[in-house]
């Protein structure tokens, strides 16, 4: 029942803090300081001693690009430093590149089905409305309707038919809900590439569907003891280890310069077709555009189209779980403190020791430790609003009614889990009592 305020301070941190792990398996989770690195063998994730402590600037090796403030970069050993290299430059090729380009809109269009319909939900519009018959119009920008049944896709298969063009012959992934897992492994049928996706055996168990869906489509889906961030782990190790043939495919806007910079490029079309549908359907752009925020790429790619418009407002919805006060929540950017890991700086949910936190959502895409180094970026400058300390974030008490509600009014199924992004449109609605064109 709250208004976003779009000045809201940004939380001063005056340390950068650091987890540094210490055991004998390949570097692969990169919260670490390069240059003390004693060698490629020294430093491992799982089952680790670790320390938490203040890292001077000076003491961070970091390359400058993919940088957001202070955010984002590229903290990675020396052993990632070449083929991230390779990697920016072919992806810098590629945007320039008329064959592939028309090659991606092509496969984007016949393989992935867009555009997706920017779709004007009626009967929750009307539900709505006040007595005086006055409300917001609801659209929904249906990325459920992608070959896959997400938005997750829309960036695989770029990065896949990127991988191609690098020579390489394997790709490996790691997906928490299985949607990304689905996406690559739809990609790599496509384009006859070996698949291997990392799925921790928690989620596989709760997404078994999904799991079945992967080996339906050719991948070999590897279990891993806990959740995503341990699969993610597990997914960059098997990069590490066979880097000429071996490529990262990367599904959230997360990680070293350039994977999140590739994955917001890729996204960006959700933002494309919805400034184009809008033009179309009232002949504007949109007043709001609402989206939940796990790791960040299914918001940005909504909102980065929109950025310089500033009159458009942006609103990120985090899960706050069973509540910000609970420790059981997602709140990154509300409740996460600064760190590095995998490769790049962000907020983290970690604990005392710098150990990342288990978060906590109802949606199984949202239950992310950390966020993209962008979006702490604009929720700095005030151009994308958060929920924070002060206002109500989505949490499992009015996401389960709202979901449900959604589904009946809105007439609509399955659009991902609707109650983490309306739930929050509907108390802000109701506690502002403002007006506007359209929401997402």
């Amino acid at each position: 029942m709250a208004a976003f305020n779009l000045n809201t301070p940004f939380f001063n941190h005056r340390k950068v803090l650091s987890s540094i792990k210490i055991g004998t398996a390949p570097v692969v989770s990169l919260p670490m300081l390069p240059q003390t690195l004693p060698d490629s063998t020294a430093f491992t994730i799982n089952n680790t001693l670790s320390t938490r402590k203040p890292v001077d600037k000076k003491d961070i090796v970091n390359n400058t690009g993919g940088k957001f403030g202070k955010f984002g970069g590229k903290y990675v050993p020396e052993t990632l430093i070449t083929s991230l290299a390779r990697l920016e430059a072919e992806f810098n090729l590629v945007l320039h590149d008329s064959e592939f380009q028309e090659e991606l809109t092509t496969a984007l269009r016949d393989y992935v089905g867009r555009e997706t319909p920017l779709y004007f939900a009626q009967r929750l519009t009307n539900h709505y409305k006040n007595s005086e018959g006055e409300g917001p119009e609801i659209y929904l920008k249906r990325e459920d309707l992608n070959h896959g049944g997400a938005h997750k896709i829309n960036n695989a298969i770029a990065q896949a038919m990127i991988a191609k063009r690098m020579g390489r012959k394997s790709i490996v992934a790691a997906t928490g809900a299985g949607q990304h897992g689905v996406a690559t492994a739809a990609a790599c049928a496509k384009l006859s590439l070996d698949c291997t996706i990392f799925m921790g055996a928690t989620d596989m168990e709760k997404q078994a569907s999904n799991v079945l869906l992967m080996k339906h489509l050719g991948a070999e889906v590897e279990a891993v003891d806990g959740t995503f961030k341990d699969a993610s782990s597990e997914a960059i190790r098997a990069w590490v280890g066979n880097l000429e043939t071996r490529y990262y495919l990367a599904g959230t806007a997360v990680g070293p310069h350039p994977c999140p910079s590739m994955v917001r490029e890729f996204q960006s079309i959700i933002g494309k077709e919805t400034r184009k549908q809008g033009m179309e359907k009232w002949g504007g752009r949109p007043d709001i555009l609402v989206a939940c925020i796990g790791s960040g790429s299914n918001a940005l790619g909504l909102f980065h189209e929109f950025i310089k418009d500033e009159d458009v407002r942006l609103i990120g919805v985090e899960a706050a779980g069973f509540g910000l006060d609970s420790g059981k929540h997602a709140a990154t950017l509300t409740r996460g403190d600064v760190g590095v890991y995998h490769g790049a700086m962000s907020y983290l949910l970690q604990d005392e020791e710098g150990q990342i936190l288990g978060p906590h959502s109802i949606g199984a895409r949202l239950s992310r430790g950390w966020t993209g180094g962008e979006l702490f970026k604009r929720n700095r400058s005030g151009r994308v609003s958060y929920c924070n300390r002060r206002r109500s974030c989505c949490s499992i008490s009015t996401a389960m009614p709202l979901g449900r509600h959604f589904s009946s009014v809105g007439g609509l199924s399955r659009i991902g889990f609707p109650g983490e992004t309306m739930s929050y449109s509907t108390q802000w609605h109701q506690g502002c009592g403002e007006y506007q064109r359209s929401w997402r």
